[in-house]
């Protein structure tokens, strides 16, 4: 069994690993998709690499504004909404904490949230909460509050909401990621059914809370059997990234994960995360560990989560 530290470090490393895996194959149909023993940071010849000015192997958006959330959870020592929103404004605007300080695939939810953000709005306020806005952009980043926080159940859903502020305010949204990361916690605590459990006490945690109760019950419906997808849509990935889960070991979640086409390094990122933290850094594939461009400018962030 993977050890405590094994897990963080998986989650941290395997949410940025299977970011990058699946930034090739982005907005493409399942039925365009290369054959799953051919899914590697540079495609198979004859496939058009959907961001040609990535450099090979690099993460996107997702483990850009992951690392941003842990940086700041890290330097101020808890979730401070203006330290991040600085950060993720930092990113949006010179690349901070992007591989070569390039940046690309920001989505319109975000992007548009962040200008608001510099333009004086507070953090609390600047994500979009309307019915269009259930974009996944807070999903994909969540995961490292879930690895560095030391809390009860509840103040984990607060903080999982409260992250999302600054670039996605809908209630759907905060409910997706308090859920993910109540998941994350029992993956790294070993429990037997993460994902029972987490509905289980979130829907405890939402008693008081009739508009996330809602959210959870009535759009989100945790028990519903559903046909997996990899759109951008948050509900989408938040169910994409289950069903990617069940497939096996890390490298066939993250394959499965990518072979739901569309918005594949998100949902890659979103299961690839999970599937670190359940079966510890060393199952995932040492090529794609060494292959991670970048790593060696932000490996000190993983030394400070698996280091407190």
């Amino acid at each position: 069994m993977p050890t405590r530290t094994e897990r963080l470090s998986g989650g941290l490393i395997g949410l940025l690993v299977g970011d990058a895996l699946g930034v090739p194959y982005e907005f493409r149909a399942p039925h365009e998709l290369p054959r799953p023993e051919l899914i590697e940071y540079a495609p198979p010849p004859g496939f058009r690499h959907s961001h040609p000015g990535a450099a090979v192997g690099a993460w996107s958006d997702d483990g850009a504004q992951a690392l941003c959330l842990l940086a700041s959870l890290l330097h101020c020592d808890g979730l401070d909404l203006r330290d991040f929103g600085n950060r993720l404004c930092n990113w949006h605007q010179v690349g901070y904490m992007a591989v070569n300080n390039h940046l690309f695939d920001i989505g319109i939810q975000t992007s548009e949230a962040l200008n608001r953000l510099r333009a004086g709005t507070p953090p609390e306020e600047s994500g979009g909460a309307e019915e269009w806005s259930q974009g996944n952009g807070s999903l994909m980043r969540v995961l490292p509050l879930a690895l560095w926080h030391r809390g009860s159940d509840a103040e984990l859903v607060r903080d999982a909401h409260r992250q999302s502020l600054p670039t996605h305010g809908h209630p759907t949204v905060q409910a997706c990621c308090a859920l993910y990361c109540l998941w994350a916690r029992g993956l790294l605590e070993d429990a037997g059914d993460a994902w029972g459990a987490a509905v289980a006490t979130l829907r405890e945690l939402y008693r008081d809370q009739p508009v996330h109760l809602a959210a959870l019950n009535d759009q989100i419906r945790p028990e519903d059997a559903r046909t997996p997808g990899g759109s951008g849509f948050v509900i989408d990935s938040l169910f994409g990234a289950r069903h990617a889960v069940e497939a096996g070991p890390y490298e066939a979640v993250v394959k499965a994960a990518i072979g739901l086409g569309n918005d594949t390094d998100t949902t890659a990122c979103i299961a690839g995360g999970l599937a670190g933290v359940r079966d510890g850094v060393g199952a995932i594939p040492e090529r794609w560990r060494t292959g991670l461009a970048g790593w060696d400018e932000v490996a000190w962030l993983e030394a400070g989560l698996v280091g407190r």
